[in-house]
């Protein structure tokens, strides 16, 4: 191998000769063998330089493909899957997003590995401690569990590699767990509280008396607490009772017992995945539905479907993006029909996020025009708008989150759907800054870039 430089910027490995001809403004390292040459003022850092050296770039994803939310992980993967095939093939929408790829991005070819996290934090770690000592990742992804989130959260920015998680929900993972090294695209318990509360007071009035389902996570105890503090202050609704469960409960009964006798006239159900399917269609055999009204705050991926029409049908529910509105968004259209055209089936909000997600990646690498991390998160912390599928929005610098619309959608009766897919009536596209809370007000603290 030569002395050249490669894109990055970084001296491939040197012969000695070489080094000693650089003079005392480089020094040399030794990673897996092989010795690296790097400037003073960048030293190895995370995976840097070792994982941009060769002629591809790896991508670490830990994601759910089985337990409560392995229905949502796969669409997820699926999103991941297509923006590294578009990232490497210069499809004209990554173009649209991250103008600067070239048949991959800053001349590597970008390469998606993948593994099982059971939506477990520790099998999360492990998982991308693999990727990191086999693939020498340069972006970790993958969460669909905030629990999972929160951790990678705190070993990215322990490692000095570059996090997005995903779908994560809690208010926590750009609040008080916030990390330097960590971004989210994807939306949150205090914007979806904040899109939706208007929407059900205007739909049902005030003084209303609530029953809430949580699972017992970072997740659940945030969106819930969002979505309690805006109908009580806001509206003068009354929670009656908040039954709290374990992730991955197969049996509601006790807690649905406790809900049919607290005098409940609407069931506010945060939890997710399966948990959430089957503690509804529990509430239906339990005769709670549809005497009580369905409300889904943060609303599941293939829900519809795998609960029931008859049970989503007239069901408020905030989400990041609904495919119709490809009608709308010329961009939404090209992702749907991307996504359909490979996977045969109109994409749900998981893999439109997982999509933007990596696309986001690529423009800020590109744009800053370096692998080296502390490079990239200075990109993307100069605040500038960016496109996502619904428009052009700013990542926050203080705390990294994207301030993207929330979607406030309604299910459709079994005999107003147009196809097989037609579960959800696009209501209102909520812009993020309407709703989101101050960059300060759930204790963000960014740690150093090195």
């Amino acid at each position: 191998m030569s002395g050249s430089k490669s894109s990055n910027g970084v001296a491939s490995a040197i012969s000695r000769r070489g080094a000693l001809q650089m003079g005392v403004g480089t020094l040399l390292t030794s990673f897996g063998g092989v010795q690296w040459a790097y400037a003073q003022d960048k030293p190895a850092l995370g995976t840097w330089p070792a994982g941009s050296a060769g002629d591809t770039v790896y991508l670490g994803a830990a994601v759910p493909l089985t337990g409560t939310y392995a229905v949502q992980g796969a669409d997820e993967l699926k999103g991941w899957q297509l923006a590294v095939e578009h990232i490497n093939t210069n499809h004209e929408l990554m173009k649209k997003i991250a103008p600067k790829i070239n048949n991959g991005v800053l001349g590597k070819k970008v390469a998606l590995v993948s593994a099982d996290s059971a939506a477990k934090p520790n099998q999360a770690l492990q998982v991308q401690q693999t990727f990191i000592n086999q693939n020498k990742v340069v972006l970790m992804t993958g969460s669909t569990s905030s629990a999972v989130a929160v951790a990678l959260n705190k070993f990215a920015d322990r490692e000095k590699i570059l996090y997005m998680p995903g779908i994560s929900g809690s208010n926590d993972t750009t609040g008080k767990d916030c990390v330097r090294y960590g971004f989210r695209q994807g939306f949150f318990g205090e914007m979806a509280a904040n899109a939706i509360g208007p929407v059900l007071v205007k739909a049902f009035g005030k003084n209303r008396k609530a029953a809430f389902m949580t699972p017992d996570y970072t997740y659940g105890h945030t969106t819930t607490q969002s979505v309690v503090d805006y109908l009580t202050k806001e509206a003068g609704w009354t929670v009656v009772t908040n039954q709290v469960s374990p992730l991955g409960t197969q049996d509601f009964s006790q807690y649905l017992t406790n809900i049919a006798n607290s005098g409940a006239e609407f069931l506010v159900n945060v939890n997710w995945g399966r948990d959430a399917v089957l503690s509804s269609q529990q509430a239906k055999q339990f005769g709670l539905l549809p005497k009580m009204t369905l409300v889904l705050p943060y609303q599941i991926p293939f829900f519809a479907p795998e609960a029931g029409v008859d049970i989503s049908a007239g069901v408020y529910a905030a989400t990041d993006f609904w495919w119709t509105l490809e009608d709308k968004y010329p961009m939404a259209k090209m992702f749907v029909e991307a996504f359909q055209k490979k996977f045969g089936y109109r994409p749900e909000w998981g893999a439109e996020n997982a999509y933007v997600s990596f696309a986001h990646w690529a423009r800020m690498v590109t744009e800053a025009g370096s692998f080296y991390p502390p490079d990239v998160i200075k990109q993307w912390e100069k605040g500038e708008p960016i496109p996502s599928l619904l428009g052009d929005f700013k990542y926050r610098p203080e705390d990294h989150q994207y301030v993207r619309p929330v979607v406030i959608v309604r299910g459709k009766a079994k005999k107003d759907m147009k196809n097989p897919e037609d579960f959800w009536e696009v209501i209102d596209v909520v812009q993020g800054d309407k709703v989101i809370q101050p960059a300060n007000a759930f204790g963000c603290k960014l740690g150093s870039y090195t």
